[in-house]
């Protein structure tokens, strides 16, 4: 097989000589579709002239299973399950509802596999789980990065700026921002479906979720549903509406101009290189100009996992340029007024009825819109007792809520509101040179008052 900049082998292990099928565990990236994981999978599987077996998983035992991400999980599981069908792939759902219920379900299928490939996503389970799984499996581990237009192997290293990035992403795109070729299993799917498969549907869920050892304060967004087929129709509604009003528009949350795909492509449910594809075919169609939209989906976005992959662990100050580092701690004693403990932040129980909103978006429909969530990191900021508490408050609300966080993206984003991927600006109290946004600032360049109306404390 030709080396793929893609994957990676985490194990030394010898493929068996009798194994009964390619195991593709859809840990990260859930969805069949435009999913390089599933292509290598696939290859692999007829190579050794075997069947493929779909793995997918929801499990009640980390830290931040709630109601909102159980149900949003479940909610593409019934499609994922057709398609899979549909390219004559086995597939299995094990739902670990509690923690009493087995917790060994991927090693029991990878004893009769000939390998188990997955996704290579540097963030949260996935990055912690696949070096400790490779090591147990006595069956070649392969991750795959399923996440990226660019694979970050090919980058190699930490880039520091969306400048330092953007030519290398330029110069590989015309190799990657193409179609995949169509996926086709020469071996069809054949076995039993294994006794602790959960069969999902729509009206089910409330019951597996009720059901679940989870934090269940979080509830299901309205907003938002689940599956690849809810990604497909905000795809299309972006592209025949929005994206003509992107550029003018992305910033102001009253146009509702953006895509509000990040959800999707947290869980996987659908895939940037296909939401690239679409856009750039569609502004060809109708002559329109894209660029800011690919910045961010694919520069800004890739340039997350690049930090994710090859930079520090996002949770401590460290992980800031030495810049940075050193313009908070010369002003780590400035007076802060007012202080307000997390729990003040998590109830949107501040003096500022514009984070306030900002805090009931979020709560509400588990986003916030991008160019307002700078603003409400950069209040955490001002507000908290020193910038490492700032970090972890950020971090805890976005984990705990955000359909779009536990991402490089969301990590990235947070980071920034303390001066990653930034210059140095004037300095000024608390923030020293580190980029600062005001009130004042987010009136004069949006509408506020309709921000307030639409995520007022009544709904």
């Amino acid at each position: 097989m030709i080396p793929d900049p893609r994957v990676r082998l985490l194990n030394q292990a010898v493929p068996p000589i009798h194994a009964e099928y390619v195991l593709y565990w859809a840990q990260a990236n859930r969805r069949i579709d435009f999913n390089p994981a599933l292509d290598f999978a696939v290859r692999l599987a007829n190579q050794s002239k075997l069947p493929l077996l779909v793995y997918e998983a929801l499990t009640c035992s980390h830290e931040w299973a709630n109601d909102r991400f159980h149900t949003f999980i479940l909610e593409g599981v019934p499609e994922n399950a057709r398609r899979a069908e549909r390219i004559r792939a086995g597939y299995v759902f094990y739902h670990r509802a509690r923690m009493s219920d087995p917790d060994d379900v991927l090693y029991v299928l990878a004893n009769k596999a000939l390998a188990v490939v997955t996704d290579d996503f540097p963030a949260y389970l996935p990055s912690i789980f696949n070096p400790r799984a490779a090591s147990r499996i006595e069956v070649p581990y392969y991750v795959v990065d399923a996440s990226c237009i660019v694979p970050m192997a090919l980058i190699g290293k930490q880039q520091y700026a969306a400048y330092a990035l953007r030519p290398k992403i330029r110069k590989a795109l015309p190799e990657f921002l193409v179609p995949p070729l169509p996926v086709k299993l020469a071996r069809p799917w054949t076995g039993a479906t294994p006794s602790f498969h959960t069969v999902v549907t729509a009206e089910k869920i409330p019951n597996m979720v009720a059901a679940s050892d989870i934090d269940h304060t979080v509830l299901p967004c309205k907003a938002f549903r689940g599956g690849r087929k809810e990604a497909l129709k905000r795809l299309k509604k972006f592209l025949d509406h929005n994206l003509i009003r992107y550029a003018r528009l992305n910033r102001e949350p009253s146009a509702k101009a953006t895509s509000q795909l990040s959800p999707y492509l947290h869980f996987g449910h659908v895939s940037s290189l296909e939401v690239a594809l679409a856009v750039r075919e569609s502004a060809e169609e109708h002559q329109l100009i894209a660029d800011e939209f690919l910045e961010q989906l694919i520069v800004r976005r890739e340039l997350a996992f690049n930090f994710a992959r090859f930079g520090p662990a996002p949770e401590k100050l460290s992980a800031l340029p030495d810049w940075v580092q050193a313009t908070l701690k010369k002003h780590a004693a400035d007076p802060r007024d007012p202080i307000y403990a997390r729990e003040r932040f998590d109830r949107a129980a501040t003096h500022d009825e514009l984070w306030n909103a900002c805090q009931r978006e979020l709560l509400r429909d588990g986003i916030i819109h991008g160019y307002y969530r700078m603003y409400w990191g950069k209040k955490i900021v001002e507000w908290s007792r020193t910038p490492q508490e700032a970090l972890d408050t950020m971090i805890y609300l976005n984990d705990r809520y955000a359909l779009d966080g536990r991402d490089p993206n969301t990590y990235t984003n947070i980071l920034w509101c303390l001066g990653l991927h930034d210059r140095p600006w004037g300095e000024r109290r608390i923030f020293g040179m580190v980029r600062y946004m005001s009130l004042d600032g987010m009136k004069r360049k949006t509408d506020v008052e309709a921000y307030l109306r639409t995520n007022s404390p009544v709904l």
